[in-house]
């Protein structure tokens, strides 16, 4: 999304951001698994948990909602703004696939249609799911893909 830090984060975002920095414990397939509208498997969470058998492998997806810019005034959010006068200015084609169910980042695909000319007549699809598309709609996702890609070529 690139926020700038001036829009409000979505509380659950906050909530998210916090439990990262500060809880004890980050279980990498459960996280998967709630941010899914469907229920993993025992082997899916055993292959998100895989890369991560132990406190120090979990470090990069512990720190990254830090990086995320919360205030105008964030260390990140210039870098942020740098990105967005490009993208204002991008006029190659640029497809959203949202989802309907993701508290985060739900309604931020009118927000980049809007501001990003190659966003104009593309075919735009919101998806059933939540945060991880990945799993709830792995196959329209890829078809959404597969057609703007067979339209440039």
């Amino acid at each position: 999304m690139l926020p700038t830090g001036d829009q409000k984060a979505p509380s659950a975002f906050k909530i998210w951001k916090n439990f990262a920095l500060h809880s004890p414990w980050f279980p990498i397939g459960r996280i998967i698994n709630t941010g899914s509208f469907r229920k993993l498997g025992p082997d899916e969470l055993r292959a998100y948990d895989a890369p991560f058998p132990g406190k120090k492998y979990k470090a990069g997806a512990r720190a990254f909602p830090r990086l995320v810019p919360m205030t105008p005034n964030d260390p990140a959010t210039e870098a942020n703004r740098a990105a967005w006068k490009v993208l204002e200015r991008w006029d190659k084609p640029f497809l959203t696939t949202f989802s309907n169910g993701d508290p985060i980042t739900r309604g931020g695909d009118r927000y980049m249609q809007d501001r990003i000319p190659g966003a104009k007549g593309q075919p735009h699809v919101t998806l059933k799911g939540g945060h991880f598309l990945q799993e709830d709609s792995p196959v329209p996702f890829a078809q959404a893909i597969n057609s703007l890609l067979a339209g440039i070529a």
